[in-house]
C-alpha cells in the first residue's frame, strides 16, 4: 500500500500520484458525517523512530481496525487480523521516514462495553493549552513512507486514532511525510490506496499518474511450476518443492 497502505476487506487499490491542484482538507476516512470545523486538540507529531511504542503501535492498528494485508483474515464483527508484533517491528525499523502524532491522553476516552471510542472534548481551551509531547501523550496517529532516498517512495499505513478522525491529522502527517521525502530530493511519490481512501488522499495531494501507468500486485498465483515441480497453497504462500523421487 503506498503512500497510504489501506489493506481493508479485499478492496482493489488504486496507485495515485501527487498533484499540483489544491484542494479542500478532507478527513482520513470518509464515513459518516464529518464536521470540518472540528478543530484537532494539541497534539505532537514526531518523526523519530525512538518515539515509537511498537506495543502502542500494534494496539492503534486494532483500534483503526487496520491491516497491512491486501487481503486480511476478518472475523464475524468484521474486525481484521492483529498485526504479526515482529513483522511491525522490523516494517517500522527499515522505513525511511517515520511519522507519529501524539496528545494528551485525557482527550480519549473509553466507550461502553462494545468498545466504541468517543471523543471527550470538541475543543482547545483552559489548560489544555499545554505542550504534548511523546513522553506525556498517547500515540493516536502514525504514517509510514519506504524509499530510495534517491528517486521513488511510497507512503504506507496512514491512521489516526477512530475518536479524532476528520480533524485534519491525518492530513499533517501526510505533509510531514512528503516534506520529509522533497528534501532528500524525492519527488516521485505514490499512494496505493482503496477506493474509500481516494478523497483522503486527493485532498493531499494525489491524483492519477499522468503518465496513465497501473500499478500491479504480485498475487503468486501465476506462477506455472515445471513439470518436475509440485505447487501447494499454504495460507497466502505458494509452496514450490520438488516431487518425490
Amino acid at each position: 500500500m503506498a503512500a497510504a497502505t489501506a489493506a481493508h476487506g479485499g478492496n482493489l487499490a488504486t496507485g495515485l500520484r501527487p498533484s499540483t491542484r489544491r484542494r479542500p482538507p478532507l478527513p482520513l476516512k470518509v464515513t459518516g458525517k464529518v464536521n470540518f470545523n472540528n478543530s484537532p486538540p494539541p497534539i505532537f507529531i514526531s518523526t523519530d523512530i525512538a518515539h515509537i511504542n511498537p506495543h502502542h503501535l500494534k494496539e492503534l492498528y486494532v483500534l483503526c481496525n487496520h491491516s497491512s494485508h491486501r487481503f486480511p483474515n476478518v472475523d464475524a464483527g468484521g474486525g481484521v487480523e492483529p498485526i504479526d508484533l515482529v513483522k511491525l517491528r522490523t516494517a517500522v525499523s527499515h522505513s525511511s521516514v517515520v511519522v507519529s502524532a501524539f496528545t494528551k491522553p485525557e482527550f480519549l476516552t473509553q466507550g461502553s462495553s462494545s468498545g466504541e471510542v468517543v471523543s471527550k472534548f470538541n475543543g482547545i481551551g483552559g489548560d489544555w493549552i499545554r505542550k504534548v509531547t511523546p513522553e506525556n501523550g498517547r500515540l493516536i496517529g502514525f504514517g509510514r513512507a519506504v524509499s530510495d532516498c534517491g528517486l521513488t517512495a511510497s507512503i504506507y499505513d496512514v491512521m489516526v486514532h477512530p475518536a479524532l478522525q476528520g480533524r485534519g491529522i491525518g492530513r499533517m502527517m501526510v505533509q510531514r511525510i512528503l516534506r520529509m521525502l522533497t528534501s532528500m530530493g524525492v519527488y516521485d511519490i505514490a499512494a496505493l490506496c482503496s477506493d474509500k481512501e481516494r478523497l483522503f488522499f486527493g485532498a493531499c495531494g494525489f491524483g492519477d499518474d499522468t503518465l496513465k501507468s497501473t500499478t500491479m500486485m504480485y498475487t503468486r498465483t501465476t506462477i506455472s511450476p515445471s513439470l518436475d515441480e509440485q505447487a501447494m497453497a499454504a495460507g497466502r504462500k505458494l509452496l514450490i518443492f520438488p516431487p518425490k523421487r
